[in-house]
């Protein structure tokens, strides 16, 4: 295990509108406000055509390759994640999502495209005093933490 330590700065909050993309939203916001390192939650919808990335497929012994699975319906979500800067110091998010509809769930990542159905509330929490940042892994081709 790695890590670092720092504290909570600033805290914002954030109301999603119709047809944002999760990450997207949460990325742009925290580089027009000087937001390099945080964490964020998210309480909303997911519109119908939503994507996430549900695990690597595990049949490809050579290569990472991402299952995509595309959500039907709006849904209920919840999401928690991260947020760090990639080598090019842009504040880069990591969020996994639980999403349903009618008793049916579908957990992954965010980063195929959950877009937000109707409205999303998010709550960022800056952290500061801290050096962590994401680079990318040779064996994987993961952006990956790395406390500093």
């Amino acid at each position: 295990m790695k890590y670092s330590e720092g504290s909570i700065g600033r805290v914002f909050v954030l109301r999603l509108d119709d047809g944002e993309t999760l990450n997207d939203t949460i990325e742009a916001f925290a580089a027009e406000h000087g937001v390099k390192r945080g964490a964020a939650f998210y309480v909303g919808g997911s519109a119908d055509g939503s994507r996430l990335v549900v695990g690597p497929d595990a049949t490809r012994q050579d290569a990472v390759v991402p299952l995509i699975h595309t959500l039907a319906g709006a849904r209920e979500t919840l999401a928690l994640g991260t947020l760090f800067p990639d080598k090019s110091g842009r504040p880069t998010a990591h969020m996994h999502v639980a999403s349903g509809r009618e008793g049916e769930a579908t957990v992954g990542c965010a980063r195929a495209g959950l877009e937000t159905w109707l409205v999303g509330e998010v709550i960022l929490l800056e952290i500061v005093g801290s050096e962590a940042h994401r680079e990318v892994d040779p064996a994987t081709g993961f952006d990956l933490l790395t406390p500093a």
